[in-house]
């Protein structure tokens, strides 16, 4: 399995990191990718992942939630990061209006930035967004041609069906794990192929983990389900999203 979504950098990891990182290998985890989420994240993220270069790989953008009055300078940062390091992919970046819209036309113009970089820079984008739907849809036709996830797909089958036309997988997390989910219901139209697996650690644990900090080895309850949804055995949903992760990520 390959996590493609996890916050490790995180302090909660920092106390047992080793432990960690032995625990999700035996688990049968192959990879992680550890996105930033601002300028000062640039710096954690590639502590973490400098440990275990072959397993832990970064990311690096201004997460919509970060888009402050200095986006700027924090862009700037992130910029002269990725000029100087082969990062796997731009992200975590997007829309979010759910908590904050003082700052809409800023996360649009930062979105807008940072899709153009993957662009220059042939790579995948890792998309959030939250209560911005219809924003985030408009943008992504600005730049035919990128590939990327949508992060924590939660939305419609109109909505998945918009994002497979544009070429995007859907990163499929904990929630799907959750009463009264409705995404199982939208997966069953959805490719095998487009499916990745994720967790965004430390938060969304999957149920009977809900609550606890999250850890990539615990994606198998999410392989679990999906197995139901496709109707095969749950080495098949491992071995599809490994391959759709390395084919998207690693061009393999």
């Amino acid at each position: 399995m390959i996590d493609t979504h996890a916050h490790i950098d995180d302090s909660q990891y920092q106390e047992d990191f080793d432990a960690f990182i032995a625990a999700q290998k035996q688990a049968g985890v192959q990879r992680i990718i550890v996105p930033g989420i601002n300028a000062d994240s640039v710096a954690s993220v590639a502590d973490v992942c400098s440990r275990y270069p072959d397993f832990l790989f970064p990311a690096a953008g201004l997460h919509p939630e970060e888009v402050k009055e200095d986006w700027a300078s924090q862009l700037q940062t992130i910029s002269s990061a990725l000029d100087s390091y082969d990062y796997i992919a731009i992200g975590e970046i997007g829309l979010d209006y759910y908590w904050d819209r003082t700052y809409v036309n800023e996360q649009k113009e930062v979105l807008r930035r940072q899709l153009a970089w993957a662009l220059d820079r042939d790579k995948p984008v890792i998309i959030h967004s939250r209560e911005a739907t219809d924003d985030i849809l408009s943008i992504l036709r600005e730049f035919p041609g990128l590939q990327g996830v949508f992060h924590c797909f939660t939305g419609s089958r109109e909505t998945a069906d918009i994002l497979l036309k544009m070429g995007f997988y859907l990163g499929i997390g904990g929630v799907l794990t959750f009463k009264n989910c409705k995404l199982r219901e939208t997966l069953a139209t959805v490719p095998l192929d487009r499916i990745l697996l994720e967790t965004d650690s430390p938060y969304m644990a999957p149920v009977p983990y809900r609550g606890k900090r999250n850890e990539s080895r615990f994606m198998i309850h999410v392989a679990q389900l999906l197995s139901d949804v496709y109707q095969v055995p749950v080495h098949t949903i491992d071995k599809a999203t490994t391959a759709n992760a390395l084919r998207l990520f690693w061009k393999k």
